[in-house]
């Protein structure tokens, strides 16, 4: 599978099981409302109007346009690097979670977030692909770069 479809397909992916779990968590809890999963895990509903943890809260339109130029920024980086190995890995984590949240966003209810650890802010699947998505393209990017002959 060449890089490209490889990033598309963990993109497609992550949106599905993102989408899925904020429906599946807005079904099983009540906006506003948490459950207990586990001991320090709580299932909330709580929707995110900026950024992560609550940054720019309220910013709307900017946190949208800001979003789609870190996308074409991302794009931009993959179609020069896609040789480098593994660049299809948070290329695909990142543009998923960006993707999940946008979806959210657009929605205008904003980003619903449902899980919360003690002394985290809540957070949701996309949120967790986004923050493996920039370890992982710092390891890419600290990786001396080999070219990968694709066939």
């Amino acid at each position: 599978m060449r890089p490209a479809s490889r990033a598309a397909a963990l993109a497609l992916g992550i949106v599905a099981v993102d989408q899925i779990a904020k429906a599946l968590a807005r079904g099983a809890v009540a906006r506003g409302d948490s459950e207990r999963v586990l001991p320090g895990i709580e299932l909330v509903n709580t929707r995110n109007t900026g950024v992560a943890f609550g940054l720019f809260d309220g910013a709307g339109w900017i946190v949208t346009a800001v979003t789609v130029v870190a996308l074409i920024g991302l794009l931009a980086f993959f179609a020069v690097n896609r040789d480098r190995p593994l660049a299809w890995l948070p290329t695909g984590l990142l543009l998923g979670g960006a993707v999940g949240n946008m979806i959210d966003r657009l929605g205008g209810d904003g980003v619903t977030d449902f899980i919360k650890l003690p002394g985290w802010p809540a957070f949701n699947v996309a949120d967790v692909c986004i923050t493996a998505g920039v370890i992982a393209l710092v390891f890419v990017l600290e990786k001396p770069r080999q070219t990968v002959r694709h066939g």
